[in-house]
């Protein structure tokens, strides 16, 4: 019998049709479409995920990837688990965080010191809290428990506010031989912002609460938060005492402020103050919606690097626990989840798998940008659906916290500089330190001249 052919056309038609129908569908009226929407999109991210193969390292992602990146992976992964209640990750994020901790259990693991920034030690550090709010169960053992993880990257952090330029903030690196060590940037004070605020909320001690304030208050009187449009641009050098300043704006620094914005006004019952600033901030981030869908500032001239590509996944997390934090900002963010989730499947029609997610959501088509942010980002949009079906966060004050505390943690450790000299520092760790921050000092932007990426 003569074989049967078909013609190529006829053969590429049939591949495009079967990776068409193999896309994502959703239901936002069917919890159990959302479930499922959210688990292929972690599926697809997860293949990108390395750290669980014999003789991989647990909590890193391959190049070129940045170490922070897996810590904010992991986050997205336990917020998987709280709106989806699917554990097939749980293991791989507590084996991962776990490993990434360090000896001394504070997310700064000394084969990370070539850049090692103080946001991309608080990204770890914010996964840990996300644990501990969402009830993530703790480390086995005696190990230390998600909070005392996440008060450890708190305690390490503290001492390094730096008062001698600009007022005061914390300067992007954390050594001084890594690039970057005088730029005082808002991803960095941001993050240990919504670290304080969420910690004070969790446990009710003032004291972080008092930092919290601290931190807003720097902001604010620098004017890295615009007081006309609360826009909060990238940084300021502190060569010129924070005065000439990088104006990019982008959604995690308005998101990371916002939650913190949210847990103190949580903390306070509905301090005015604190109000008025989740409001102004709500205000500002409609700048990164366009027609209810959102995006981020690089993606209309294609220019996003590849950390940018995973900020909507960070301002997607944190726009929803704002809206269970401060429940009359419900209805306004869900709105726009609501249409930017539909927006975003339509992306998810590459790969392997005919169900890998793009970039540019406005497009509704994939714009082949793939990737760990790209997944991440998807996948907080479609889970985050869930937000009302989800317990409240746990809490000390509450009396539902249960992960192991310790007020001390990483205090035993020894200054940074201390723990420096534990790993001698060569001439070609201070070469490579400087090639590997460098590539994020890259101007993109029209009118910018550097654009810090912390990570």
């Amino acid at each position: 019998m003569r074989p049967f052919t078909l013609p190529l056309a006829t053969i590429i038609c049939t591949f495009a049709a079967q990776l068409s129908s193999a896309a994502i569908t959703l239901d936002l009226k069917d919890d159990n479409s959302i479930k499922k929407a959210a688990s292929t999109a972690a599926y697809d991210m997860m293949v990108y995920y390395t750290g669980n193969r014999t003789g991989d390292v647990p909590g890193n992602l391959p190049d070129p990837y940045y170490w922070w990146e897996c810590g904010a992976m992991f986050g997205s992964l336990i917020n998987y688990w709280y709106y989806t209640g699917d554990t097939t990750y749980n293991g791989v994020v507590t084996q991962g965080m776990l490993h990434q901790a360090g000896l001394d259990y504070d997310f700064m693991p000394t084969n990370q010191s070539k850049t090692l920034g103080n946001d991309d030690q608080a990204f770890w550090g914010m996964a840990a809290m996300t644990a501990a709010e969402t009830g993530f169960s703790d480390p086995p053992g005696q190990k230390a428990g998600w909070l005392a993880l996440a008060q450890a990257v708190y305690n390490t952090q503290k001492p390094r506010w730096d008062n001698s330029t600009c007022g005061g903030g914390l300067r992007w690196q954390i050594f001084q031989f890594n690039t970057g060590y005088n730029y005082k940037n808002s991803i960095s004070n941001g993050c240990y912002f919504n670290l304080a605020a969420r910690l004070a909320l969790y446990s009710g001690n003032q004291t972080y609460a008092d930092e919290a304030v601290k931190v807003w208050d720097w902001m604010w009187n620098v004017n890295l938060i615009k007081h006309d449009t609360y826009y909060i641009v990238d940084g300021a050098h502190n060569t010129d005492n924070c005065t000439a300043m990088d104006g990019n704006t982008w959604t995690y620094n308005s998101g990371v402020f916002l939650l913190g914005a949210a847990a103190m006004y949580n903390y306070t019952n509905g301090d005015a103050i604190w109000k008025e600033r989740v409001d102004k901030l709500i205000a500002a981030g409609k700048k990164f919606f366009l027609n209810g869908v959102m995006y981020e500032g690089c993606e209309p001239i294609k220019k996003c690097n590849v950390d940018q590509r995973s900020f909507k996944a960070y301002y997607t997390r944190w726009l929803a626990a704002t809206a269970k934090l401060v429940p009359y900002t419900h209805d306004d963010i869900m709105a726009e989840f609501q249409t930017s989730a539909m927006a975003a499947v339509k992306t998810c029609t590459a790969g392997n798998t005919g169900t890998a997610c793009g970039l540019r959501w406005t497009e509704q088509v994939n714009d082949g940008s793939l990737g760990v942010g790209e997944q991440m980002a998807v996948m907080e949009i479609i889970q985050s659906n869930l937000v009302d079906k989800v317990p409240a966060w746990r809490s000390e004050v509450a009396g539902t916290g249960t992960s192991k505390g310790d007020t001390n943690a990483g205090l035993t450790a020894g200054s940074d500089e201390q723990r420096l000299s534990l790993k001698p520092v060569t001439t070609a760790d201070r070469v490579g330190a400087g090639i590997i921050t460098a590539l994020a000092l890259v101007g993109v932007l029209g009118g910018s001249t550097v654009m810090v990426m912390s990570e």
